[in-house]
């Protein structure tokens, strides 16, 4: 039992520090850019785009660039809900719906 009760105490560690981690990671926002910068999407860690930003010199006017914008914006976190979706309708097939973190 002493062993069996040390894993535990390690695996119950392993999750309070991976839930640490997930706190972390939704704090944190990545900037990835295209285009030498006239393109820039800002995620967060936890995949949630937050903004979309493109050149002016790339679009029309200041109304097209602001739509085309929020539209991107729009379109990624659609995607991003989708592909969450996707994965744990998979991941739960595999498991036997048994939920794991992923």
């Amino acid at each position: 039992m002493g062993q069996m009760g040390q894993m535990m105490k390690q695996a119950q560690m392993m999750q309070n520090n991976i839930k640490k981690a997930q706190e972390l990671l939704a704090t944190i926002d990545v900037t990835g850019e295209a285009g030498n910068g006239a393109v820039k999407v800002t995620m967060s860690c936890k995949n949630v785009c937050k903004r979309v930003e493109i050149d002016a010199s790339l679009v029309g006017s200041v109304e097209d660039k602001d739509m085309l914008e929020d539209l991107l914006t729009a379109a990624l976190n659609d995607t991003q809900k989708k592909i969450e979706a996707e994965v744990e309708q998979k991941m739960a097939a595999a498991t036997g719906g048994m939920k794991l973190p992923f």
